[in-house]
């Protein structure tokens, strides 16, 4: 049986919404996915996409899939009473690879303190910073709108990384993924409404939040992700872009 990762937060639920599929689920926040996949503790999960540019010789991605916006995603948001050019510390989430370089890349002059310390701004992902949107009357910044403000094309947040050797039956969980993403697609209110149900969010906030994220890995999404994997080189959280590597077997598309 295939160990899959599943993010803990809210954004996964169009994924797994009708995942028909035997899988052994393990659920975790993005970092602690991305320690169980390089240790060999699962066989596929969405991890960071800095983390698998980190990794990349290591692992292989499933090329139908990944994490990203085009735009605001709610679930990413800095935190700060401060004009922006004018913040110089900031409090970072030990849950999110990305979402952390995403903000060195967006405001490099910056310094970084653990979340809970003193800081000009807060950076909040996942259920965390969609909860600080209904409590906390701050400004938000979302980072998926500043990064397209920045660079006109889609935010990858996450990719669906396998370490090698890669484990038989990916091809076919991919299929079945995509299957229940598109069948979450098709049934929007129930989705919202078992979401709703499981993670306590109004179901018409959910409903506007699903429609903002994207989990299809295609041209625009891989410009995106070089993109920021480049940018990411420039402020010195990479040594080099990597190619983008694909699970041999699963690169057949379905229709």
């Amino acid at each position: 049986m295939i160990r899959l990762g599943r993010i803990s937060y809210v954004n996964m639920a169009p994924v797994f919404f009708r995942l028909e599929h035997e899988v052994q689920e393990v659920t975790g926040v993005p970092t602690e996915l991305n320690r169980l996949v390089m240790s060999g503790g699962l066989d596929v999960a969405p991890i960071s996409s800095v983390e698998y540019a980190r990794h990349a010789d290591q692992l292989r991605l499933l090329p139908r899939l990944c994490v990203s916006s085009e735009g605001a995603v709610d679930s990413i948001q800095l935190v700060t009473r401060a004009p922006l050019a004018r913040v110089r510390t900031v409090a970072v989430t030990p849950e999110s690879a990305t979402s952390v370089v995403l903000t060195k890349v967006l405001l490099p002059h910056a310094e970084h303190v653990p979340l809970g310390e003193e800081a000009e701004a807060r950076l909040l992902i996942g259920d965390a910073a969609l909860r600080s949107a209904f409590e906390d009357p701050t400004p938000h910044y979302d980072l998926g709108r500043l990064w397209l403000e920045r660079t006109g094309l889609p935010m990858v947040f996450a990719v669906w990384a396998a370490p090698e050797p890669v484990v038989p039956g990916l091809a076919e969980l991919q299929d079945s993924l995509v299957a229940s993403v598109r069948m979450a697609r098709a049934e929007p209110e129930l989705l919202a409404r078992e979401a709703s149900a499981a993670y306590g969010y109004p179901a018409g906030f959910l409903a506007r939040y699903f429609e903002k994220l994207r989990y299809s890995f295609g041209p625009r999404e891989r410009a995106g992700l070089y993109t920021f994997l480049e940018m990411a080189r420039d402020v010195g959280e990479l040594d080099h872009v990597p190619e983008l590597r694909f699970v041999a077997d699963a690169v057949r598309v379905r229709p």
